[in-house]
């Protein structure tokens, strides 16, 4: 298991830099943390109920709160608070950030 060693919010709000003790280090917009998220607003509360976040184009994070030695909160400029970021799904989010933002922008354009 990776740990984060570095947490980075740019100026603009919009990209979120994680970087861990292997040397991975990570550039994560804040719209693919969002439609991303692993809260059951956007997981759902079981397989198959995964919802596509259609609007997250222009959102931005207002401010990073730690969880324990586990996790981040992210809290969005559009509300959104729920979801928990353990470093694990992070480390997941930059490392498999091709496939995943291709399944979801191939989702989003069924719609």
């Amino acid at each position: 298991m990776a740990w984060p060693s570095e947490l980075r919010l740019n100026t603009a709000r919009d990209v979120l830099t994680v970087a861990f003790d292997d040397g991975a280090a990570y550039a994560l917009a804040a719209e693919y943390l969002r439609v991303e998220s692993p809260s059951a607003e956007v997981r759902g509360h079981g397989p198959g109920q995964k919802q596509i976040i259609t609007s997250a184009e222009d959102v931005k994070i207002d401010r990073l709160e730690p969880i324990g030695n586990y996790a981040v909160r992210i809290i969005f400029d559009d509300g959104h608070d729920t979801g928990l970021f353990s470093w694990d799904y992070l480390y997941k989010l930059g490392r498999e950030r091709e496939r995943i933002w291709g399944e979801y922008l191939k989702a989003r354009a069924a719609l």
